[in-house]
């Protein structure tokens, strides 16, 4: 944080929590235990303060802003064509940037969408290879018989969209969703802006590897705060040439993996920022 603050004292006194919300066509596959429905279901539980993030954001000090992206219009089943329109995933990637406060010191991302842990998984596949089933996960409780059909779903999508990308925009046309989009789109804001970035799970991490499309080093200033209990995190966090702060078998998204590993961060702060040296200490050096 210090090096991206610009400080040797960086703070954590304007953080924030960003949540983007977005529906998902492929869900008509069936590759979700829940519908479609409980994406704005939850929204609403969010908004009326109801949800497990809105409870850790108050225990880690960070202001909470959910935005809902077209939920009355999901992406398209991206296994039959496009996710999104190129203007769709420019629109949510603006959201994404627009969504940073202007008094911001540190920035936490999550989502809430039914069936985007497909969506994420596709994406993975497309970026660093292999099959549907090297990335596909359980998501929101499926069987073995659904996670194989969804692993099938994800390997036809690659072969109708193909891997090859020029841009993170393209690859989330493909592949995405708004919410993803728009996470993508703010954690580029965050870079240009200096932001540190804290990104929670499988999903968010996803999203944020598309613009690794742009430049390797594009993640620098992120951090992963856990290890999903998703099979597919830990090969993405090695893909991204990042540690996860936490393993706690967490699998709810909505950014609940952030709050937690911002109470982390905060601990660090208070002892870099706080904790004397030896020297100023009085205490004698060996």
């Amino acid at each position: 944080m210090a090096g991206w603050q610009g400080t040797e004292r960086p703070t954590l006194d304007a953080g924030n929590c960003l949540i983007f919300a977005g529906n998902h066509g492929i869900t008509a596959r069936g590759i979700s235990a829940f519908p479609a429905d409980v994406t704005a279901q939850m929204v609403a539980n969010f908004t009326h303060g109801g949800a497990a993030i809105n409870q850790l954001c108050d225990t880690a000090g960070l202001t909470l802003s959910v935005t809902p992206l077209m939920l009355d219009t999901p992406t398209a089943d991206f296994s039959a064509g496009p996710a999104m329109s190129h203007d769709d995933v420019l629109v949510a990637f603006q959201a994404g940037m627009d969504a940073i406060p202007e008094t911001c010191d540190y920035l936490v991302f999550g989502e809430m969408g039914i069936g985007n842990t497909t969506s994420a998984a596709a994406l993975c596949a497309a970026l660093f290879g292999g099959h549907g089933a090297d990335w596909a996960g359980r998501g929101t409780g499926l069987d073995d018989a659904a996670l194989a059909a969804k692993a099938a779903i994800i390997d036809e999508a690659l072969i109708r969209h193909g891997r090859i990308f020029d841009s993170p925009q393209a690859l989330l046309a493909a592949y995405g969703g708004r919410e993803l989009a728009a996470i993508a789109g703010g954690v580029l804001a965050a870079r240009a802006r200096r932001i540190p970035v804290m990104l929670d799970g499988y999903i968010c991490c996803a999203a944020a590897a598309c613009l690794t499309l742009l430049d390797t080093a594009a993640l620098e200033h992120c951090q992963i705060s856990h290890l999903s209990a998703e099979q597919a995190h830990g090969r993405l966090s090695d893909a991204l040439g990042k540690t996860p702060l936490l393993s706690l078998n967490m699998r709810l998204g909505e950014a609940s993996g952030g709050a937690v590993a911002t109470l982390l961060v905060r601990a660090a702060l208070a002892t870099h920022n706080g904790m004397a040296s030896f020297a100023e200490a009085g205490v004698s050096g060996g």
